[in-house]
């Protein structure tokens, strides 16, 4: 253990005092310069030997230094201020740094009877200088240990906070892109195999279609760079030669039911209600919805026909989309797609249903609350 500038200090001006003290009253006995470099060393390395500093503390009791003088015309005894400061600072870290150890507890109440002993005439002033600041010693010790503790406590906390923060991200994250991303390679997919399908059979290719697909192609890394543009704090995902789409919302919704039928849904869409204003992350996940149970329409039931409704009521924005496909039952476990939405729902206290139709075909429902 390195030796505080603090300790140093203390040491420095415990040294000032008791020359000053010497200079001032100027007890007799030669032997005080030898015993101030000795107890003003003590001082200084007190935290590597609290308990020997308090030993020899305690030995400064001794008959040795109590001798019989006149000081202004008054019989007094040979015992200088400083021991005491000294005794008391040594005291005081035996508590602090030792708290726990018997031999400091030991050491102080050698102490307290050693002073007892060569000064019977003052009982109070030999329990109080001693002990007193071993207890201030023990209670800073304590007052430490558990200020380490709560720090200790807090920084775990604030790391699981941070932990915690950084993984629901990346599940924001894989959700928005899984969405976004599937539902776009999604129609690609499809829309490319009907292309496949026709040149294989000889017939003319849509040209229509091929627009489509590059079209989908360019919309979705358009929302994968402003996606990422976002997600670096940019203003916008803007970059040179690409088109960037404004925020997905249900005022894209036509959009949306625009590329699903030109991938080979049958769509109606109804809607009730009069329109209300969504909070931006409502509205946005509203659309993920709707997006993704389609997509799931497009890759499990295929060109099936689609109701979509939506309906603006007083506990929010009610979503439902039901195919009349065959009898499906919902994927084992889930399916991240439904995971995304249900955690989309659940996000803002709303709640999400899917599963299988009686009559065949697969519905989900779902409520966003304003």
């Amino acid at each position: 253990m390195s030796v505080k500038r603090s300790d140093v200090a203390v040491a420095v001006a415990f040294a000032v005092f008791a020359l000053f003290e010497e200079f001032t009253i100027r007890m007799p006995g030669g032997w005080w310069p030898y015993a101030l470099a000795g107890f003003t060393l003590l001082i200084l390395f007190r935290r590597r030997i609290p308990v020997l500093a308090m030993v020899a503390n305690a030995l400064a009791a001794t008959q040795v230094f109590y001798v019989e003088a006149t000081i202004a015309d008054e019989r007094t005894v040979n015992f200088r201020l400083w021991q005491v400061v000294s005794m008391m600072i040594i005291s005081y870290t035996v508590g602090r740094e030792r708290p726990s150890d018997k031999r400091g507890i030991a050491a102080v109440a050698f102490t307290f009877a050693m002073y007892f002993g060569f000064n019977p005439g003052d009982p109070m002033a030999d329990i109080f200088f001693p002990i007193a600041p071993y207890l201030l010693g023990l209670g800073v010790a304590a007052q430490a240990r558990r200020s380490a503790e709560s720090a200790r406590v807090l920084a775990d906390l604030r790391g699981q906070q941070a932990h915690d923060a950084v993984m629901e991200e990346r599940v924001r994250i894989a959700r928005e892109l899984h969405d976004m991303v599937a539902h776009s390679v999604t129609v690609m997919v499809i829309q490319a195999g009907v292309v496949r399908r026709r040149m294989e059979a000889g017939l003319d290719v849509d040209h229509d279609l091929l627009r489509s697909i590059e079209s989908g192609g360019r919309d979705a890394v358009g929302e994968l760079r402003r996606t990422l543009g976002l997600l670096r704090g940019e203003e916008s995902g803007e970059e040179s030669g690409v088109t960037v789409l404004p925020p997905a919302g249900m005022d894209r919704l036509d959009e949306l039911i625009a590329q699903v039928r030109e991938a080979g849904l049958t769509v109606t869409v109804r809607r009730e209600g009069t329109p209300a204003p969504l909070l931006p992350a409502v509205d946005l996940s509203a659309y993920r919805i709707v997006q993704e149970a389609l997509t799931n329409v497009l890759k499990h039931a295929g060109p099936v026909r689609v109701t979509v409704g939506i309906a603006y009521r007083g506990d929010g924005v009610h979503l439902s989309v039901v195919n009349d496909g065959p009898v499906a039952a919902a994927p084992a476990g889930g399916g991240q797609g439904l995971i995304g939405m249900r955690e989309r729902a659940a996000l803002f206290g709303g709640e999400l249903t899917a599963g299988p139709c009686p009559g065949g075909g697969f519905a989900i429902t779902a409520r966003l609350p304003r």
